[in-house]
Order: C-alpha cells, then structure tokens, then sequence
C-alpha cells in the first residue's frame, strides 16, 4: 500500500492512495465531482503514460467511479474530496476512500453509529472524540464506497474497530467471517485543518 502527495507522483504498485492538498474550496456536488474527476484523470495518465484527454470516468447506477477509457483496465478507483483535500485510491479489487475534517464543535451523530461504536467513543474523554469519530466515519464511508452501496447501506448495521491511528477493521455481518481490514491516516490538509483519511480494499 503506498499514499502519494502530488497528481505527478506515480506507485511503483497497487494498491496506492494519493492525497492531494488543493487550494480549492467547492461549494457545490459538481464542483467537488469536477474537482476530483479532474485530479483523477491527471493521475491515471500520469501512472500509465496517457494523454489525459484518452481517459474517462463513468460511475455506476448506485454512483460509484469506474474506469470507462482506456477500457479493460480491470482496475477499480474511488473518490473523495472534503475542504480541498481530494483522496484518489486505485487498486486490483474493490476499493473504497474517504476523507473527513475534524472538527472540535460539531455535534457528533453518535445515532448513526454501531452500538460498540458509541460504547467506544462514550468511554472516552471528551476533547479525544472528534478525531475518534472522523476516524470512524471515514473508515465506515470508505467501507461502504468499497461495496458499491454508499450509504444505501445503514451506517449502524456494521462496526469499525479501531487500531490505534494507522488501521481498523470492519465486522459486518452480511459479510460473515474474518473481519476486512483496512488503513488510517490522520493529516493536515496543506498545513491547516487536521483530517482523517482511510482506505479499505475488499479481497
């Protein structure tokens, strides 16, 4: 697993995510959606010696990313973007990225959490939840961007497990067995807010 910085780094393998601090502030879905489309094409052409105009982004019906030129590229690639900071994630298998600010004055949703989510972070001190909950909730959204169903599929019907700031791990019981694991950054985005980032591949 390899995390990039620039649009003109390339991964000397797969599975590799690139964070790219930008200066950008989109308002709107379609800004953020050209945003991160727009840094997606740069890095797909950049990793496979394209011309950037030669690559094309589709999505499902459900809205997941998918390769749709050069085609049968076999690779799967999810998007995120949250206060100019834009998560490209390529992979061999299902991936799913996401990134969350953390915030020290929001009211965090704790009813849209797993019951041992809101155990865990209701244990804890106070100051220490907002980037326990951003760790949470990037990895429950790169989760479900993985699957393919956002968040068709209930944010409460899966627990994330923690492991310190660099891993979790996924128990979801539609998906019985050894529980999926995955990857945790925490960062700051172009030296100001302080974010969560996390990456999962499904196998």
């Amino acid at each position: 697993m390899h995390w990039l910085s620039s649009p003109d780094d390339r991964a000397p393998a797969l599975p590799a995510v690139w964070l790219i601090a930008t200066d950008r502030r989109p308002a709107t879905l379609p800004e953020r959606s050209a945003l991160r489309r727009g840094l997606a094409r740069t890095i797909l052409a950049n990793q496979f010696n394209l011309k950037p105009e030669t690559v094309t982004l589709d999505h499902e019906p459900g809205g997941r990313p998918v390769i749709a030129a050069p085609y049968g590229s076999g690779l799967h690639i999810s998007l995120a973007t949250r206060s100019g900071l834009v998560a490209v994630a390529l992979a061999h298998a299902p991936v799913g990225v996401d990134v969350e600010q953390i915030d020290l004055r929001r009211q965090l949703p704790l009813a849209a959490l797993h019951p041992g989510e809101q155990a865990m972070l209701e244990a804890l001190p106070s100051p220490a939840r907002p980037l326990t909950f951003a760790q949470l909730w990037s990895a429950k959204e790169a989760y479900v961007k993985a699957l393919g169903t956002g968040f068709r599929r209930a944010p409460e019907s899966f627990e994330v497990q923690l492991a310190g700031l660099d891993g979790f791990a996924v128990d979801d019981p539609e998906r019985p067995g050894k529980p999926v694991r995955g990857i945790c950054r925490i960062i700051k985005n172009g030296g100001h807010e302080t974010m969560a980032a996390a990456f999962i591949q499904l196998v």
